[in-house]
């Protein structure tokens, strides 16, 4: 029997997905904070953690931190609302399994937990994955699509450093693929390296290796990134997360291509192109002196710009049938599009969670589909009451300013709950208001 560790403060919430998996034969062991997670993940052993972002002491992204490092093979499913999304899709980098939002749908729930448990097991028996769904890349007809595209084309064949620039989910590790599969390096290796994800006292051993003895646990010699990609690409997403002295070493390799393992003396040349990703804006970075100039330029040769969903056009729909072809073929169903409810909803909804959250959802709605047609009722409710709303260009000027500063409140209050841990005393003080102000600030933005 499979063990799930289940951390949700919501004891109603909990006790009906504790219930719902033991009837599915999971053996099931349920904590309200991080807290008690902690004390008891090592001893409950589990198979995979399911976790809700929001918890009294923390978010689930440090639960899924730590359920890394104790055990990388430990599957996590984050629980999550939709004003959370982009966090949402971030954890997927972080190596998340998934994420599923609120109201969980009990079939999307037992679905996404045995994909979870079936991948966690292979890994643990070095099982191959089956390979993925014989999907291509779509470059797109709309204009800005077809700009990106020739960019890429006018790229690859060099050898210069890219940086995607771009939101969470949009795609930019695909594009630094097209880049490598254009290039004259298309018959070396693409290794894809999550900077967010790298400890950062570890960096520097994945990145460049480590001799035995370097360190405490290095018990072998041991090859990094740099040298495996030979011949190859690098693609560094979330560049800016790197600590300022990975980022002397990352400068050091791309000046003088060479390289010298952590604990070291030889210089090992290298023979890599580096491209790199982020959804920050690097000279706001440095500016703050949190990443440096000299190497912003030399990664900064060309850069690209991964748009985000809500600016692509009709393209939605190239990426819409492309993932429902690919769901499809996952669940063994044969939906054939969507209903015109649907697309009108579609093309009215935001998608802050880009590209990651449309195959999302649109995975989810092919499991729940009765007919052969997605329809409405297979929805989140929030996809459709969020699309209903005006969009920002069909106000007038006077509301248009309004929204703004209200949604820049919004975002504000939120960056701050986030920066204290969602501790509303700390929050209200840091914001300059008295706790009651905040509550009503939260229950009018609609933050949880």
């Amino acid at each position: 029997m499979h063990k799930v560790l289940l951390v949700e403060d919501d004891l109603t919430y909990s006790n009906i997905i504790k219930k719902f998996l033991e009837k599915n034969n999971f053996q099931v062991s349920s904590v309200p904070k991080i807290a008690d997670f902690l004390s008891l993940i090592n001893s409950f052993n589990p198979d995979l953690v399911i976790t809700d972002f929001r918890l009294p002491d923390g978010t689930g992204i440090e639960v899924l931190s730590h359920t890394k490092k104790t055990n990388k093979n430990i599957g996590v499913i984050l629980i999550t609302s939709y004003s959370d999304i982009r966090t949402a899709v971030k954890a997927m980098k972080m190596g998340a399994h998934e994420y599923i939002t609120k109201p969980i749908n009990p079939d999307e729930l037992l679905m996404t937990v045995k994909e979870a448990i079936k991948k966690s097991q292979a890994v643990k028996t070095g099982t191959p994955s089956p390979p993925p769904p014989n999907i291509s890349y779509i470059v797109g007809k709309d204009a800005p699509s077809l700009q990106i595209e020739e960019h890429i084309r006018l790229v690859a064949p060099s050898d210069l450093s890219v940086v995607i620039i771009g939101e969470t989910g949009t795609g930019k590790e695909y594009i630094a693929k097209r880049i490598h599969e254009l290039s004259d390096r298309q018959a070396g290796p693409f290794i894809a390296i999550d900077c967010g994800a790298l400890p950062h006292e570890l960096a520097g051993s994945e990145l460049f290796g480590h001799i035995k003895g370097a360190f405490t646990g290095a018990l072998d010699n041991k090859t990094g990134h740099f040298e495996v990609a030979k011949g190859g690409t690098i693609f560094l997403d979330e560049v800016g997360n790197l600590s300022y002295e990975n980022q002397i070493m990352l400068l050091r390799a791309l000046q003088e291509r060479k390289i010298r393992k952590v604990g070291g003396t030889k210089e090992i040349p290298i023979d890599v192109r580096i491209l790199c990703a982020t959804n920050e804006d690097l000279k706001e970075n440095i500016s703050r002196g949190t990443f440096r100039e000299d190497l912003y330029h030399r990664l900064n040769e060309f850069s690209i710009e991964a748009l985000p969903l809500r600016d692509r056009g009709e393209d939605l729909w190239e990426y819409a049938n492309q993932f429902l072809d690919e769901s499809n073929q996952i669940l063994n169903k044969e939906i054939k599009g969507f209903s015109e409810e649907v697309r009108e909803i579609f093309n009215r909804y935001p998608w802050p969670g880009n590209l990651r959250e449309l195959k999302n959802i649109i995975k989810r709605s092919v499991l729940l589909s009765k007919s052969d047609m997605i329809e409405k009722t297979v929805l989140p409710s929030d996809i459709y009451r969020t699309s209903l709303e005006p969009t920002f260009n069909e106000l007038p000027q006077s509301q248009n300013l309004k929204l703004s500063l209200m949604e820049q409140e919004k975002q504000i209050i939120m960056r701050t709950l986030e920066e204290v841990r969602f501790n509303k005393s700390k929050a209200a003080k840091k914001l300059n208001m008295d706790r009651k102000t905040l509550y009503n600030k939260m229950e009018k933005y609609g933050i949880e």
